[in-house]
């Protein structure tokens, strides 16, 4: 009969202890904005930007080709090597071409021989009409067999340079001063006429675009085109079109951007680049406006009571490399305020 009381009060006791415990912290209240750097958000004109593959590489390419058959006996370069125009960097050689000159040779002492004999012939015969041995008819003879003589050996001397030409013709010459960007044919590999050993880089370094030919309209000479700085190792970020070529290939249409600080080490890579294509609406801020955490962009927008409370944002390269585009989170006419300690 007692135990029941004092269960009774042992509870009462609890309930009056959880009661007289710590209370709750208030909720935290949002920071006061500062009164300076705010920015009211405007709708502002920006070009409207459209992403198109482009490739670093120079205005021009040039080919050092094999110009006779035969086997690639030697070659000096390789990926990479800087050369001058006119650097020897193959050798192609064919051993029918020095057999060939060899034959040659003997034709032209055996020319050389005959000439010989036909201009002392000639001037026996010469001496013989001086003293009137000989008749007139005879020495005109004797002369035509000369000059024959003479013809065949020029002849065979024209024959044999055109052959020992055609065997100097195995020098494989660099066409142009620039960087060697590919030499892939090995020595000892049979090469054809016409048949390339090494490619060249010529001309200043570029970076390539292509468009679909319907937007042609969009590449003019002087318009500034966005290139990713990444890409390019940390240089220039935007370029300029100095040539749009006017065939179209495959349904595109190519032009050249011309950039200050392009690195000749980087030809051929892929470059992110966009072209302006138009006009449109958007809001812009500053980057010192934007705060970044876990991959999540914020801004601090101004309430009515000058509170200041962070907001999630959508956001995209502006059109300065300063400046972010706000693609959703916020609307024309909110007040911003730099990032604030909470």
């Amino acid at each position: 009969m007692t135990a029941r009381p004092l269960l009774i009060g042992a509870l009462g006791a609890g309930l009056f202890l959880s009661a007289c415990g710590p209370a709750k912290p208030p909720a935290p209240t949002a920071p006061m904005a500062p009164a300076a750097g705010r920015l009211q958000l405007q709708l502002q004109t920006v070009a409207d930007l459209k992403p198109v593959p482009a490739t670093l590489t120079t205005r021009d390419m040039a080919d050092a080709r094999a110009r006779i058959s035969g086997v690639l006996v030697r070659l000096l370069v390789k990926a990479g090597n800087e050369v001058r125009q006119g650097q020897l960097i193959a050798t192609v050689k064919d051993d029918r071409i020095a057999l060939q000159t060899g034959a040659y040779d003997a034709q032209v002492s055996a020319a050389a021989a005959q000439a010989a004999a036909a201009q002392a012939d000639l001037a026996r015969t010469r001496d013989l009409f001086a003293h009137g041995v000989y008749a007139q008819a005879r020495l005109d003879q004797t002369e035509a067999q000369a000059k024959s003589a003479s013809g065949a050996l020029a002849a065979a001397r024209s024959m044999r340079a055109a052959s020992a030409e055609q065997g100097a013709q195995g020098a494989v010459l660099a066409p142009a001063s620039g960087r060697v960007l590919v030499a892939n044919v090995p020595a000892g590999s049979v090469v054809m006429p016409g048949q390339s050993i090494a490619k060249i880089t010529a001309g200043p370094l570029v970076v390539r675009i292509e468009l679909p030919e319907g937007e042609a309209a969009a590449l003019k000479v002087g318009d500034v085109v966005q290139l990713n700085a990444e890409d390019l190792a940390g240089a220039a970020t935007q370029g300029t079109i100095v040539q749009v070529y006017p065939s179209v290939t495959d349904s595109q249409v190519v032009a050249d951007v011309s950039a200050p600080g392009l690195h000749k080490n980087l030809v051929g890579q892929t470059v992110r680049a966009s072209i302006k294509v138009g006009q449109r609406q958007a809001l812009v801020a500053p980057r010192r406006y934007i705060a970044t955490r876990f991959g999540v962009d914020y801004v601090w927008l101004v309430r009515p009571d000058g509170t200041a409370s962070q907001t999630p944002v959508q956001t995209t390269g502006g059109p300065a490399a300063d400046q972010t585009e706000i693609l959703s989170g916020v609307r024309a006419g909110d007040i911003l305020t730099p990032p604030v300690a909470p």
